[in-house]
This record gives C-alpha cells, structure tokens and sequence, in this order.
C-alpha cells in the first residue's frame, strides 16, 4: 500500500462517501468521514449496478462482496405500456459480458452501502463519525477545515463534499445554484416475491413506458423480493424525499397502462415517494482544497441507473489522481474534475432525454417503438460501450466475472 502522511474529510456518509474514503484509504490516507444521520445506512430500494460500476468496485476491493449480494439478471426489457408488446430486449448473457468486462446486475441499495460500510469499518485509516452535518469549510494555510451544525471543527489537508443533492460544501462553492425540479415523482415500493404477480416474475430489469408514466420492476435479494418503481411526470411542485405515497395518487397516474402492468401497482401497500431533482452542470467543482464528488458534484436522474454508478467512478479517479501526484491534493483536485465532468455530465444530459424518450406518446411513441425494435444485440452494445466499457477508468475490466 502506498504511504502518505495525507489526511481528508469527507462529508456524507452514503455510497460515494464510503467509496470515496475506502479509495483514498487504500492508498494511505487518513480519511474521517461525517455522517449527519444517527447511523451509518441507506434508505431506497433497489438499484442497478453496470459493468462500469464493477469496474469502480474491484479497484476499490470490495468486487467480491459485492457480487454476492447481487443478482443477475437476462436482460434489460422495455414494453409498451398501453399495447403490451415488447419493442426492446438488450441481452445481458455472456457476449455481454465479454464485450464489457463484467456482468450487469441488480442489488438492494442498502446491501451495497453495507458492502462499503463493512470494508470502511475494518479499514484502520479510515473514521466514522455520526451525527455531524458539515454546514460550511474554510480553506487553510495547510488544507482545510469543516464546521458542523453541532458546533465543531475538523481539519485535515482536504475536504471532499459528498453531501448530496443538497449539498452544503456545493452551495459555499457556488454561492447556492439551484436544484431544478423535474416534476417527476417516482413511488418506490419492495415486494415479496408472493406478492409479485407470477406472469410477471421475469429474471430482468423491465419498463413499462406510457405516456408521461412509466415503471420499473426487477428481482432483488436472492429473489427473495421484487423492486417496484412507478414514476410518471406532474406538474406538482411538491419537494419532498421519502415520503410517504398514496396508492390513490398511482393509481390515477397509470390509468392507460394495460392490465397485466397495471395490477401490479395495486399490490403494494405502502409507498416511499421521491421528487426528482438534478442540477445544472457547473464548470468548477473544486476551491482550493475542497472538492465536490457524487450527487453532490452531478445530482441526475435516475434513467440511466447511474447515479451510484457515477459516484463509485469519481471514487476510483479521486484515488487515482492522489496516488499519481503523491498525496497531493491541489494538482490531483484539477485533475480528478478535469476528467470526470465531462463523463459525468453526459449522464445528467443523457438521463434528462431519456426521461423523455420513455414517456413518449402520439407519433413520438410509435418513432421510438419503431426505433427500439430495428435495434441489434451489436447495436445496443455499441450503444452503450461510451458508459459501460470503462473508457480508461482505472481498473476497468481488471476483473471479468465468474
């Protein structure tokens, strides 16, 4: 392992917080990372994990234990909602994971978090803190230091803010920018699988596209459970996170969905409701010895199934660059958002347009069902070789699964 005499704060405690510190950790830094929650945990369901991310997870180590907990699903699977029929079926079988690396999977969100919690706890570089949230940073003399709202201070030669969509450390940074509200709301729900309609029970990760709705359904934990997401476009500008969902409101918004999807949504018996939310792209995510990283730096949407994903990347670029300039912040900082912006944006860009794509109605549904069914496995890879195939992501392909 190389040694530094390095040290680093970073704000937030979720996946590209623990990525963030395991990162640095493992090339000899001293890291703290302040968590505002009562305890370290996720909130959420389930999330999709591409063969870029395992790239990110065997750089960082933990590739193994996070295999384990996830599942593997066929394909990837897009139906009309308000025919039936199928219009895409990208294969996720062995060419594909041939062609990338590694395999594409679906996991729980919290078991993925509790895979990186598990490696920062045994890591002896690395503290965890609870019950601090950073309100603002001061760069020093030597680094740079943080305050919490409980009144305390910490320093350390750098900072990296990966504090979320509301972040802090970005507001001091920009000087407040705002979040740009989609009107999209997504229901989130986890099924077990004696609930989940049996002609429904496929081993992928399947949307039902409508107009201005879709939703989303794959096997989650060993198939011991479904993932269930149901979002659909409003123009409520409602804010809120976690909240709790009427099955009244989803129901209303599905009412052209066939049968056969639609009563899936009248399982559930509670509901978890999100308000989509991203920012604009900003040209500087650093000041000083402070850094942005994750949702923090590039809140997206969630159409890509990126957003994890991204974070896990800017984790394994952020090692890198401190490796390459031998513990140097500065220089590794510039050189950490050079790199990663114009990745990462694309996906912000990207998710935006497909948000549109699948809630498409009119002639601009029967374009894209036109255009998704002329698609080929090799068209699809090529598709999505610009996200999935590492594109010099340090440790990409490093390990091709089992």
């Amino acid at each position: 392992m190389p040694m530094t005499k390095s040290s680093a704060i970073v704000a937030g405690g979720g996946i590209g917080g623990l990525a963030t510190a395991l990162g640095l950790a493992n090339k000899g830094c001293r890291v703290t990372v302040l968590e505002q929650a009562d305890r370290f945990g996720e909130i959420g369901a389930g999330i999709q994990i591409g063969p870029n991310a395992f790239h990110a997870m065997d750089y960082l180590g933990i590739g193994d234990a996070g295999r384990a907990k996830a599942v593997y699903i066929d394909a990837l699977i897009m139906m009309d909602g308000m025919s039936g029929e199928q219009i895409f079926r990208g294969p996720l079988d062995e060419p594909f994971r041939r062609e990338f690396g590694n395999p594409y999977a679906v996991i729980h969100r919290a078991d993925l978090h509790g895979v990186f919690l598990d490696a920062c706890r045994a890591h002896p570089a690395i503290t965890l803190v609870n019950k601090e949230r950073v309100v603002g940073f001061e760069n020093t003399a030597s680094g740079a230091k943080v305050r919490t709202a409980a009144g305390n201070t910490y320093e350390a030669d750098a900072v990296i803010g990966a504090d979320g969509v509301r972040s802090m450390v970005r507001e001091q940074i920009t000087g407040g920018d705002p979040i740009r509200y989609s009107g999209h709301v997504a229901y989130r729900a986890v099924l077990q699988l004696d609930q989940m309609p049996e002609d429904l029970r496929w081993n992928a990760a399947t949307l039902w596209a409508g107009p201005k709705c879709h939703m989303v359904h794959y096997p989650l934990q060993g198939w011991r459970t479904f993932n269930l997401v149901a979002t659909f476009v409003t123009d409520d500008k409602n804010v809120g996170s976690n909240e709790p969902g009427t099955r009244e409101e989803v129901l209303g918004r599905f009412g052209n969905i066939v049968p056969k999807a639609r009563k899936l949504l009248e399982v559930p018996t509670e509901w978890r409701r999100w308000v989509l939310a991203d920012r604009d792209p900003i040209p500087n995510w650093v000041d000083g010895r402070v850094a942005l990283l994750g949702d923090a730096a590039h809140p997206t949407y969630q159409y890509f199934a990126q957003g994890a994903c991204m974070a896990m990347e800017d984790a394994v670029c952020l090692a890198d660059k401190f490796e390459r300039f031998g513990g140097d912040f500065g220089p590794a900082f510039q050189a950490y958002q050079q790199e990663r912006i114009p990745r990462a944006y694309r996906v912000v860009y990207g998710s935006r347009e497909l948000g549109r794509i699948y809630h498409a109605d009119g002639v601009e549904r029967l374009v894209r069902n036109a255009w998704l069914k002329s698609k080929t496995p090799e068209e699809f890879y090529a598709g999505v070789r610009w996200l999935y195939g590492g594109n010099g992501l340090v440790g990409a392909g490093q390990k091709a699964a089992a």
